[in-house]
């Protein structure tokens, strides 16, 4: 089995880094950081023109008629960018999971707009690496339902003007449709840029999605993981360059033993990465029979590989690293909020464990 992406989708990949390069710099981050919006609608409202936020839908619905393993690479690409946009939010977890989860009349109604990029959509999950701490409740009324609670830090929500909600129905984790009745606080989190929020749901009406939350899920774990690569990747990227520029001792400081070994080190567990999570997105894009194993065990190896990387890109730079002005805390900062989102390693690892039995 070739389970290797295609020369479009690499073709994809690399016309996605020119673009987010040019578009996308460190400086045009840190514009974003100081606004008290969040987030770069003017970014967004490019990637949208692109055709990058209709990628993985059907054209009935507004969409370029790809798939989910067509947006892996730019996921990651968007990661590496320190994007400021809620694609990883909108797109490849809410928009994919209405497309799989929802009714033909929620996905004509609901797609189109998130396709465009003239609606955002953000997931109000459990904190958990599955369903078992849902924070809202999902009560029946007539034939519709309603949503009660709150959810903190919950991503992109400031921007959101649609929520997906994981609540509890007679026993079973479902996700429901959330469009008015929510009131939005921003929060400040540890990664500055993107926004997160606290979403509480007041008797919100709510439309129950009637396809499987857990597969949804396991796609939202498994795009967090590929944004997790991305960034990671662009660490190591970083760290080598400047191993080749920082001289000292009237040498590159990437000619000593012990930084190459560090260096190299960082190279092993990225493609290690690499490789569990591009085989956890195409096992929870194709409902593989180790669907679940195989998402947790890459985002448990990988939140605690990219850590790592991420430590190692600290220490290569020395100093420098630790001011506001260089970029390293930034990337830093993405990757431990990564490493938290829909469940740490621990807890990916627990998951394991339950499904073996032990």
């Amino acid at each position: 089995m070739d389970l290797d992406f295609d020369e479009a989708q690499y073709e994809v990949q690399r016309e996605a880094r020119r673009f987010l390069e040019e578009q996308c710099p460190p400086a045009h981050v840190r514009e974003v950081v100081e606004d008290p919006a969040g987030w770069s609608r003017g970014l967004w409202k490019q990637m949208g023109e692109l055709g990058w936020t209709a990628m993985p839908f059907a054209e009935e619905h507004g969409g370029l008629g790809m798939g989910y393993l067509d947006i892996v690479l730019l996921i990651g690409e968007v990661g590496r960018a320190l994007a400021p946009v809620p694609f990883l939010s909108s797109i490849a977890i809410c928009g994919v999971a209405i497309d799989r989860a929802g009714s033909d009349e929620q996905r004509a109604r609901l797609l189109p707009g998130i396709a465009s990029g003239d609606r955002i959509a953000a997931l109000a999950s459990p904190d958990e690496g599955d369903f078992g701490e849902v924070t809202t409740e999902a009560v029946r009324e007539g034939a519709g339902w309603r949503i009660r609670g709150a959810k903190p830090a919950v991503l992109d929500a400031p921007a959101a003007d649609l929520f997906l909600v994981g609540a509890e129905v007679d026993g079973a984790q479902r996700l429901f449709v959330v469009e008015e009745g929510f009131e939005v606080s921003p929060q400040t989190g540890f990664d500055l840029t993107r926004p997160i929020g606290e979403v509480r749901f007041g008797d919100a009406p709510a439309e129950l999605l009637e396809g499987d939350a857990e597969a949804a899920f396991r796609l939202a774990v498994a795009s967090a993981c590929a944004e997790l690569i991305g960034v990671a990747g662009k660490v190591l990227d970083m760290t080598v360059a400047y191993s080749k520029d920082r001289v000292q001792f009237d040498r590159p400081i990437g000619s000593f033993q012990a930084i190459k070994h560090r260096c190299a080190e960082m190279a092993t567990l990225l493609n290690a990465s690499q490789a569990a999570t591009y085989y956890a997105c195409w096992a929870a894009d194709t409902d593989a029979e180790d669907a679940q194993i195989a998402v947790s065990a890459a985002k448990s190896y990988a939140s605690d590989a990219c850590g790592w990387i991420a430590g190692e890109g600290i220490q290569v730079h020395g100093g420098i690293a630790y001011t506001w002005e260089h970029d390293m805390h930034l990337y830093a900062r993405r990757i431990k909020s990564l490493e938290a989102a829909f469940g740490d390693a621990h807890r990916h690892r627990e998951v394991i464990a339950g499904i073996a039995e032990l």
